[in-house]
Order: C-alpha cells, then structure tokens, then sequence
C-alpha cells in the first residue's frame, strides 16, 4: 500500500515587487451605507497619493469582533500597497441590520463596500481582491460571483456547499449549526436565519433549509466565477468539523480559472490563526502572495506551483508541504481492502485484499461509542492536532456491542493515504429509517488510534428488515500509515456531532453478499 515518494517543498520565496513598499496608509474608523441604508462598521486603510492602486476588501468572519479580526492583516497589505477596506457584515458587531447568513443583502453589502473604497481613494483603482476568514471567505466568493469588479479571492476555512455542511448524506450536522448559533449569540440573526437554524435543528422542514442554503453557497455560483475566471485560492483543514472538506473540494474542482488549495493540519481557522496576529503563517503568507499575482501582477511563483498544497495530518511540519498540479494527481493508486467475517464470535472482522460475502454482523444502534469523529469541534481539538497532539483513541474500549469493527493486518511499509475513502456497506436495520457512522482510524502496536476521516450516512426512505447498500465517500486526508501500524474501520449509530434516524432499541447488521460486498477502497499517493 505504500506510494511512491512525493516532492515535498518549501513554499518558494516572492519575486521582487513591481512597485516600492509603500508607507503605512492612514487608518479611520468608517461607517459604510449598506444595502437598504443599512451602516455598516468598518475600517479603512487608504494612502493619500493619487496615484493608481490595487485595493482589498476583508467581510467579517462570523463573530461579533466584526472587522477588528484582520487589523494585523489590513496593516499589513496596506504597508505592501494596497488599499484596504475592513468592515463587519450585518448583524455583526457594530454594524446595523440583522444577520443574512449569506443572503442577497451581504453580497449587495459586499458590492457596497467596494464603492465606498473606490470613491474614498484619490486615485485610481487597479483591481480589487476579496479576502476573509469563515464567513468573509464565503462572503468573498458569493460576492465575487455577482460583482464583476471583482479580479482575485483568497477564501481561508471556506465552505463550498453550505446544504453539504448541514445536511451530509442525509445526515444533520447539528454540531455545527449549534456552533453558529453559540458564536452568533450577540449577533442580530433574522427571523429567517433562526428559523433555518431551528429547523436543522429539529430535523423539520428540512427540503426549504436545503433551498435556503443552496442560495448561500458559492456552488450555485461555480458558472459565474468561471465565466471570468476569477483566480480562487482556498485554504481548508484537513480534520474541519465545521465546514468538512469534501464539499468545499468539489466546489474547488469546479472551477476553472487559475485557483489553488492549501489543506492543513488542524480544524476550523486554526491554520490561518497566528497570520491573523501577523506572525509567519503559511496560510496567510499565500494568500498575500495571490494576491500580489493576481492584482499587481508580480510574478512570484504561485500559480505554477501546483493546484493543491498540503501538509500531511499530524506532521506539526508547517513547511513540509506536498505540492500537486491538481486534485486529480493527488491520488496516485486504489487498494481495495474487503471487510471479512470474523475469525471467532466476538472477535473483529478483518481487512484484506481477498474477497469475502455471506457473513453477518450484528450490533446495537442506539448506543454512542468511544469511537467519534473528533473530540470537540473547530477549536480545540484543531489547535492540539496543530501542536502535534491529536486525539487518541483506545480502540479496545469502542463497544463491540455497539458498533461492528474491521482492523487490517499491520502495514509492512508507510502507507501514503492521499484523497477521499470509499466505502460500500451492505446493512439491515430493524428500523424504516437509519444511521450509521464510519470511521478510519491508524492503530499502533499497543491498541491506540488516531483517527484519520470518517463520514455518516441516513436511510430515510428504506423499511425495517429490508438491507440497504449505503456508498460513503469519507472526508478526504493525506495521511501516512506508519510501519507496523494497521488501519481499522469502525461503523457505529450515534456521533455526537450528528442528528441520527436510529432512535432507541434499534439494530443493524452489517452484511456482504454475493451481489453487493462491503469493501473499503484506499486511496494512495
């Protein structure tokens, strides 16, 4: 299962710029009349001269710190020449108006700070970029789509397709719409906000949420970017709780003009974290650097580097990274490894390259195990995966009564897993409507596990006793499975991140027959 070898580079320096750093540009406190006369708070950066210059426009991240996020980040672009305008999106903060989660109104406010900029700079405008962390990076790219004095976007712990977020196979992601809510608590959220929340929730009206959030997803918009070719770079956590990978990867892949993605260790706006306080930061570093590219045109490397940029999960190697020309060279081969029976009742089934149908695996649903897809989710655990201490698992205490479990037989070189897992599980529930949850763990010598992706998956429409053949696609990693170490699936009905359709009493038995066998594909590089 191992790879061959892969280039691993450090980040190449900047080209000399086209123009001369400039001096800091005068700071003041702005109030920028938003879409229905909305004010909005803000910040601007913006040099006296009138000569022509690039500008950068920074909407919020979903916090009620509003613009005041990227005062490091502003000075900085401001030093480098550009002219910067920060504010805090509706509801947020200081601003007027009630939280639009996405809506119309934050893109008409976004098109409204860009005219406030460019009138407020004595000089002419060059091209304009958009950046933000989290919610300013959504806010970015809807923008972008619908404004076309928009040249660049640099959109760091973004979200691709928000309904995906919410509602992954079927599945609720409440964990991270409770986080939303929790951080928005002093936020002014709209009636229609609370109420899509509420509705998450509650696992009610779930169709109009969907058609709620495919409005507000940068997805809906791929057409639009592409018909411009608007330059996209996109930074995501490999172990993101709150906006999982693999939605905003097949926004990433949809786009066609020049983009790039940086993947990092760690969960939600932890790898940008310290480039905000304008420490050295790769994220951060990159995304400055798109946009010297992109808007004033110096030639610095960044877009012949590679599509996708990569730091391998749990290698606290911040300049160790794996370059590729795209997401498609990113995986290199498929091992498929078939889920067999066990070897005695109680004991584990395996993992192995020989096939195996006709088996039974029984568990109980309605029951939570040690086996879970994080520790906590966005910041916690991410900043201890960043410093090199992820989450152990002691896969002898996930409750074979609650779960059903396949481990492999101990890898006899590094396994270089690169992309998405996938999975085909044949099950019977004892209920019409059903859940089940994946995991990937790595398992050293001694039993303990660090998990490396993991996904759910909702039956809705199946009936009790009747088997389901569920296809799961796992978050997507870059993961190396060291010497000796072996790789473990675990399936169980509850996550704590999760809304699950199992309910109490229930039971599942995972199968593989002849026609559908339960096999695990890995991905590798």
């Amino acid at each position: 299962m191992a790879g061959p070898a892969v280039a691993e580079q450090r980040p190449s320096a900047e080209a000399r710029p086209s123009a001369p750093v400039s001096a800091a540009a005068p700071f003041q406190l702005v109030k920028i009349p938003g879409a229905g006369g909305v004010k909005l708070d803000g910040a601007a950066w913006i040099h006296p001269d009138a000569g022509p210059r690039p500008a950068i426009v920074l909407p919020s991240p979903w916090t009620q710190f509003g613009w005041h996020t990227y005062s490091v980040m502003a000075t900085k672009y401001a030093l480098a020449g550009y002219n910067v305008l920060a504010y805090s999106a509706r509801g947020f903060g200081f601003s007027e108006g009630e939280v639009d989660a996405g809506g119309p109104l934050d893109v008409q406010d976004g098109s409204k700070a860009l005219d406030y900029l460019i009138a407020h700079a004595p000089g002419r405008t060059t091209k304009v970029g958009f950046a933000g962390l989290s919610y300013g990076s959504g806010l970015s790219q809807l923008i972008a789509a619908h404004d076309p004095r928009v040249d660049a976007v640099a959109a760091l712990s973004t979200w691709g397709d928000l309904g995906e977020s919410f509602y992954e196979n079927r599945t609720r992601h409440v964990a991270s719409v409770r986080a939303l809510k929790t951080i928005a608590a002093g936020a002014r959220l709209s009636p229609r906000t609370r109420q899509e929340f509420a509705d998450l929730l509650a696992n009610r009206n779930i169709p109009q949420a969907l058609a709620w959030a495919k409005a507000r997803s940068p997805q809906t918009y791929v057409k639009q970017l592409n018909k411009r070719r608007v330059p996209v770079l996109y930074a995501q956590a490999w172990h993101e709780t709150l906006f999982p990978p693999n939605q905003s990867l097949k926004t990433f892949n949809g786009l066609t003009g020049p983009k790039r993605i940086d993947m990092s260790i760690g969960d939600h706006a932890g790898p940008e974290m310290t480039g905000l306080g304008g420490l050295p930061n790769h994220v951060a570093d990159d995304a400055k650097r798109w946009f010297d590219r992109f808007l004033k045109g110096e030639r610095n490397g960044i877009d012949t580097e590679g599509q996708v940029n990569s730091q391998v999960m749990w290698k606290y190697l911040p300049w160790l990274r794996e370059t590729r020309p795209n997401w498609g060279a990113f995986t290199e081969g498929t091992q498929r490894l078939n889920l067999t029976t066990p070897g005695r009742k109680g004991a584990d089934g395996g993992l192995s390259t020989a096939p195996s149908t006709g088996w039974r695996m029984p568990f109980t649903s309605g029951e939570d195990t040690t086996a879970s897809a994080a520790g906590s989710i966005v910041f916690v655990a991410g900043f201890k995966e960043m410093a090199g201490l992820p989450k152990s698992y002691r896969t002898n205490t996930i409750s074979r009564a609650h779960a059903a479990v396949w481990a492999g037989e101990p890898v006899k070189s590094t396994t270089r897993l690169r992309g998405a897992p996938k999975l085909r599980l044949t099950y019977t529930p004892t209920t019409a409507r059903s859940t089940i949850f994946a995991y990937l763990f790595d398992v050293d010598e001694r039993g303990k596990g660090h998990i490396i992706t993991h996904a759910p998956f909702t039956s809705l429409d199946g009936a009790a006793g009747r088997p389901v053949t569920a296809d799961i696609t796992l978050q997507a990693a870059a993961y190396d499975v060291p010497k000796g170490h072996r790789l473990m699936l675990a399936v169980d009905g509850k996550d704590q991140l999760y809304g699950d359709a199992n309910g109490s009493g229930g039971g599942i038995t995972v199968t593989s027959p002849k026609a559908r066998p339960s096999y695990l594909d890995v991905p590798t590089g």
